[in-house]
């Protein structure tokens, strides 16, 4: 069973998520694997670094490696501005950057407002979106975090930092 498909149990619990732009597109993850979100910081490029990874930064005497969630996703590179954050999350014991376009906002959403993302956009790539959000006056796609990296990515972040 799932961790949408347990937490739909009960219908009045809440999700609280950090949502965040990717272009035109708004994307949410759980606040639990946020540390901090950082304003854009130096970033020192990897030689034979995989393509998604920008590079590392150091956070407080810590280097991190950095993935661009925009190429990660297959979206085309756009230039970095005031809004570009850097989230920093765990991921199954290692620290990671994720650069966004634009952090929006910290949201508690009731779980019996989410659905599982329709069959059609569900492809090989995207086994990371866990769930869609119905606001009222828009859609957020939930990414489970673990899964945004698979393991041979996983391994080879470890190799970058």
């Amino acid at each position: 069973m799932s961790k949408l498909e347990d937490s739909k149990k009960g219908t009045s619990e809440l999700l609280q998520l950090v949502s965040f732009m990717i272009g035109s597109e708004e994307f949410a993850i759980n606040i639990l694997s946020v540390q901090e979100i950082n304003r854009m910081l130096q970033i020192t490029k990897v030689p034979n670094a995989p393509a998604f990874v920008s590079g590392v930064v150091n956070l407080r005497g810590r280097v991190i490696p950095v993935i661009d969630l925009r190429t990660k996703l297959g979206l085309s590179t756009k230039e970095f501005d005031k809004n570009t954050r850097i989230v920093v999350v765990e991921v199954k014991d290692k620290t990671v950057g994720f650069i966004v376009d634009a952090v929006k906002e910290v949201l508690r959403i009731p779980t019996n407002i989410t659905e599982p993302p329709p069959e059609l956009v569900t492809g090989i790539n995207s086994e990371f979106i866990m769930a869609v959000g119905k606001l009222e006056d828009r859609l957020i796609t939930l990414i489970d975090i673990e899964k945004v990296l698979s393991n041979s990515e996983k391994k080879s972040l470890s190799e970058v930092a």
